[in-house]
C-alpha cells in the first residue's frame, strides 16, 4: 500500500535525522522551503511536520521554528498510548489514593529547567511537591514544575486531584509523549519521614519532561518512588 505524501516527507526527514543529517538542536528547514523541495502545498508539510513531533523527534518553537530534539535515537520513542497518561489514580482504580501537597509555589525556573521546558530564566513555573499515598501508605513523592503560561489556572483542588486529568478535560489539550531517565538514589532525611522508610532502601528517581500534541514541554519533574513498592517493566520491540 503507498504511503500517503505527509508520510512519506516525515519519514523521509525522519531518517535524515536518524542518520544524524540533522544535528540535535539543529533547526529544519522553514515550512516554505520544504514546499518547494517536495514540491507539495504548506498544508501537506504541517502534516509531516506534526508526525514528526508526535514521535518524539522534533519540538516546534513559537516564533522561532522546528528543531531536532537533543536525544539520541534510542531514547526517542511514541509514548502516545493513553494509559501511560491517565494519572496516579486512575492506574490504581480499585485502591483507595491520597495525595498531600507539600509545596505550592510560583517561581522562576533554573537554567537546566528553563532548558527543559524552551522557557528563559525570567519566565514563570508552578513549583510543587506532592506525597501519593496509595492504601494508607505513602509510596511517592514528585518533585514537579510547569510553565504557567502553557498550562494555566492551577490551584490546590488541582493538585490534590489529577493534574493529567485537568489538563485533558479541563484546558481540552491532549499529553502527547514523555521521555523518561531512570536511577537510583539514597532518600534524604526529609523523604524518610515523608515516605515512611524506617530502614536502609534506595529510592527510584524518574526524571521526566513531557511534551503535548504541538510539541511543547509542559512538565518537568522528578519523581522519587520507595524503592521496596512496585516494579518497572518495559517491552522491546525489533521493527520488521
Amino acid at each position: 500500500m503507498k504511503l500517503l505524501k505527509y508520510k512519506q516527507i516525515a519519514d523521509d526527514i525522519r531518517k535524515a535525522i536518524l542518520d544524524k543529517k540533522y544535528k540535535p538542536g539543529e533547526q529544519l528547514a522553514l515550512e516554505r522551503e520544504m514546499c518547494k523541495t517536495y514540491g507539495v502545498s504548506r498544508i501537506t508539510i504541517k502534516r509531516a511536520i506534526d508526525e514528526l513531533v508526535k514521535s518524539g523527534l522534533v519540538v516546534k518553537r513559537r516564533g522561532s521554528g522546528t528543531f531536532v530534539k537533543s536525544l539520541e535515537a534510542k531514547e526517542v520513542r511514541d509514548l502516545g498510548q493513553a494509559d501511560q497518561f491517565s494519572g496516579f489514580t486512575a492506574t490504581f482504580p480499585h485502591s483507595k489514593v491520597k495525595t498531600q501537597v507539600m509545596k505550592f509555589d510560583i517561581v522562576h525556573p533554573t537554567e537546566k529547567v528553563a532548558a527543559k521546558l524552551n522557557l528563559t530564566t525570567e519566565d514563570f513555573v508552578y513549583d510543587f511537591i506532592r506525597v501519593r499515598i496509595l492504601d494508607d501508605k505513602p509510596i511517592v513523592v514528585e518533585y514537579t514544575q510547569m510553565p504557567i503560561e502553557t498550562i494555566p489556572g492551577i490551584k490546590m483542588d488541582v493538585l490534590q486531584s489529577s493534574i493529567y486529568q485537568y489538563i485533558e478535560k479541563k484546558l481540552h489539550f491532549h499529553i502527547q509523549s514523555a521521555h523518561r531517565t531512570l536511577h537510583a538514589v539514597l532518600p534524604t532525611d526529609q523523604e524518610k519521614e515523608w515516605l515512611a522508610i524506617d530502614k536502609p532502601m534506595a529510592i527510584l528517581e524518574v526524571e521526566q519532561v513531557s511534551y503535548l500534541d504541538n510539541g511543547a514541554p509542559f512538565e518537568y519533574s522528578m519523581v522519587h518512588h520507595r524503592g521496596d513498592y512496585g516494579e518497572l517493566r518495559t517491552v522491546s520491540l525489533r521493527k520488521s
